[in-house]
């Protein structure tokens, strides 16, 4: 098969992931299709999209086939058409969303039906079309641009350079929040170390993420509930950078889903205690002595309605857990002034795992506590926390920065 091609690939409705599977599988099934090489797969907040869109998952492949860009195009919709896509409004929620990017290095623009235009119109304008292609096809060049899709991306980061020469450790950044941030300071030039517990492959494709904007991320495991591992952790990376100037405590116990979620209060109580409060205060209070000398930022990790209380066991469990960690963030920065800044980042309602399965009652809660009547997302946090890491934020220290759409209660 002789010409290759470049497809994104999207999907905000039902099982996501299972979706971006079944739809590869499908076109691998075509006797004029090789999938080579398929990205990662990008949580990615919807844009253009009605207000109650939820969040996509995205990706990218380079397919190579026979097929003229037409019989392409045909086989991506009938794809899409099996598996459920109904075009009843502009950029309606849908399982998937399969487009065609590239061709070779053709340009077309075909408006009888099915309409084709390559390269795809506004590929260079979208975040989520570039990072996974740019993680299987940095080099590719846009024939009508002339640049590579790794160029096209930095030039959607007007931030790159904000950090070139700043070295970080975020924890807890193979998915949701901790992994937006990372990804954020490595768009803006930083040299970042993903952290893991439990899945090496989900902490090495996060690094892999983090890397396209031209610094390699490192990758390091360690269970924070260890005193141990949690020096261990604070050693290695400290020595794998030639010192760190960015700590962003993001790990937390997960006591919402799976089988945490039905743990009685006391073990959940523990397991956030270990995790939250101790691996925060350690990694905090032994880098932060490190950094004393030459200088650094660190964020910690509270919620918005620690200060303000919440009903139920997950109310005071987190209100305990987070509210001591706003306690602690105040004190440290006083601590460790004038020559690091301590901040502490307070989300509101952020559809993270948890929030992606909440029941009706909780979506229609966060609509009407909400001014901004929608869900927070991990972007928002990581455009938080790259602000406040920034030389932007110089004079910012010991604050509750509160990300929460104005709740105000």
């Amino acid at each position: 098969m002789s010409e290759r091609a470049y497809i994104a690939l999207g999907s905000n409705l039902g099982d996501r992931a299972a979706n971006l599977d079944q739809a590869l599988a499908r076109l691998r099934s075509h006797p004029k299709i090789q999938v080579l090489a398929p990205s990662s797969y990008y949580d990615t907040d919807p844009v253009d999209c009605p207000a109650d869109a939820g969040p996509f998952l995205n990706a990218a492949a380079e397919l190579a086939t026979d097929l003229p860009p037409v019989d392409l195009l045909c086989e991506l919709l009938r794809v899409e058409k099996e598996m459920g896509r109904l075009r009843t409004a502009v950029n309606a929620s849908r399982p998937i969303d399969l487009d065609l990017l590239l061709y070779g290095q053709q340009v077309v623009q075909e408006t009888n039906a099915p309409a084709l235009i390559l390269p795809h119109p506004r590929m260079e304008e979208r975040d989520f079309v570039l990072q996974p292609l740019a993680e299987i096809a940095p080099d590719a060049v846009h024939p009508v641009l002339k640049r590579t899709v790794r160029e096209l991306l930095l030039t959607l980061h007007p931030e790159h350079g904000m950090l070139r020469g700043k070295r970080a450790l975020v924890t807890g950044s193979t998915s949701g929040i901790g992994l937006a941030i990372a990804k954020a300071l490595a768009a803006a030039g930083a040299s970042v170390i993903v952290h893991g517990r439990r899945s090496r492959e989900r902490a090495e494709t996060a690094a892999r993420q983090c890397s396209l904007f031209g610094q390699t991320a490192q990758v390091m495991m360690a269970d924070l509930r260890d005193e141990k591992e949690r020096g261990e952790l604070a050693n290695k990376a400290w020595e794998a950078l030639g010192g760190l100037d960015i700590l962003v405590n993001n790990a937390g116990a997960d006591t919402l889903t799976g089988e945490a979620a039905r743990w009685p209060f006391e073990r959940k109580l523990a397991e956030l205690w270990a995790v939250d409060v101790q691996g925060t205060l350690h990694l905090s209070r032994t880098l932060g002595a490190r950094m004393k000398s030459a200088g650094g930022v660190i964020l910690t990790m509270g919620w918005d309605q620690a200060e303000t209380g919440m009903e139920g066991d997950s109310g005071e469990l987190f209100s305990t857990i987070k509210g001591g960690i706003m306690a602690f963030t105040r004190s440290l920065a006083l601590s460790l002034a004038p020559s690091v800044r301590v901040n502490c980042i307070a989300p509101g309602w952020i559809k993270t795992a948890w929030g992606e399965s909440a029941s009706g009652y909780w979506h229609d809660r966060v609509m009407r506590e909400t001014p901004l009547k929608r869900w927070g997302s991990p972007g928002d946090i990581a455009a938080a926390a790259l602000w406040l890491v920034s030389p932007a934020a110089a004079f910012f220290t010991g604050q509750i920065v509160r990300v929460n759409g104005g709740v105000v209660r």
